[in-house]
């Protein structure tokens, strides 16, 4: 197996910490580590050659820093953002140059996963999958909460058990439906969360791609034998999702479905992020940095300057303090940072 970590976006929702210039990806938010070597290390039973990082020019000093052991030529370099469906086709034609039989997994530079031996076995268990079926496999999480953020897959009957994990007939694929279809998705247990977690081999995403999308298909077949003219054919590609592009447009029989207990989440704002880190308590304070707290509970405390936060009397806020930047709002409206840092 291959695994892709895709870690070109911007994240601007976690201001001030993140930023376009060093997206949240390479900051340590869940632990002393940054996200992106939390999901590089989630992969630890993979080699470091097997592993691919898919970003853009403008981080790959991040990259080198913080994954020293991934090799230089196994960093995908995107010449322009055009969205998670041309990213994932160059990844994929550049695996399928050596290795075109392989088997490919898409995982995330920003996601929390809090059991990593969960989600390697529910990789190991797709991978199994495509190598037997060629069919197209996702692991998916349980849907708890109406979020319009996500996508939502909606699974059949279960069909087997392979490598000890089951796995279920895929049904409907719906991406980020509103808030009324969410809620009613929720309350169904056959709606899975998509996070986005992709087994596939390099031959049989190719193909979709050359169905579904012939125009970047094409583009991709002439930078695969011409590399060179990637600075100019990968621009011109549709600038779409995966799940757009691909996956809503897939035949039940194309996909099959692992879900799984991870701790996963999507860490898009800093709501998310105490929510995960609160566990459920919501008196507690989640704090990283020099930080004196007194009179104060339910809050996300952040301190990343070199300065000490003193914070009294607070309830329910986000503050975040970093070297240039101070950010104070509740937490219910921490989904709104990205218009205040644009403003």
């Amino acid at each position: 197996m291959k695994a892709v970590i895709l870690a070109g976006g911007a994240g601007t929702r976690l201001w001030p910490l993140s930023t376009e210039e060093k997206p949240k990806q390479f900051h340590a938010l869940t632990s002393n580590k940054t996200l992106l070597q939390e999901a590089a290390n989630r992969l630890g039973f993979l080699k470091p050659q097997d592993i691919y990082i898919a970003t853009n020019a403008k981080y790959l000093k991040y990259i080198r820093e913080q994954l020293p052991k991934i090799p230089k030529k196994n960093i995908i370099i995107e010449p322009a953002m055009r969205d998670t469906a041309t990213c994932i086709a160059f990844a994929a034609t550049i695996i399928s140059r050596d290795y075109p039989e392989e088997v490919m997994a898409i995982v995330y530079a920003d996601h929390l996963v809090q059991d990593t031996k969960e989600f390697a076995s529910k990789l190991k268990s797709a991978e199994a999958l495509a190598l037997r079926d060629h069919t197209l496999n996702i692991i998916e999480v349980k849907a708890r909460e109406p979020n319009t953020n996500f996508g939502y897959v909606r699974i059949g009957s279960r069909k087997g058990t392979i490598k000890g994990n089951d796995y279920f007939e895929f049904e409907k694929f719906t991406e980020k439906p509103d808030l009324k279809t969410a809620e009613k998705y929720v309350a169904e247990v056959s709606y899975l969360w998509n996070t986005g977690y992709f087994v596939w081999r390099v031959k049989d995403i190719l193909d979709r791609f050359a169905i579904h999308l012939p125009d970047t298909y094409k583009r991709m077949i002439k930078i695969q034998k011409a590399p060179g003219k990637v600075a100019t054919e990968y621009p011109l590609c549709e600038k779409i999702s995966i799940d757009y592009a691909i996956m809503e447009k897939l035949k039940p029989e194309e996909v099959q479905i692992l879900p799984a207990n991870l701790g996963w989440s999507d860490i898009g704002t800093w709501e998310t992020l105490y929510k995960e880190l609160a566990g459920g308590d919501t008196r507690k304070n989640v704090i990283k940095g020099d930080v004196n707290v007194l009179s104060s509970e339910g809050n996300l405390i952040y301190n990343y300057s070199d300065k000490k936060l003193n914070v009294l009397g607070m309830r329910g806020m986000v503050i975040v303090q970093t070297k240039d930047q101070t950010l104070v709002c509740p937490l219910k409206e921490s989904q709104h940072v990205k218009t205040l840092c644009n403003s």
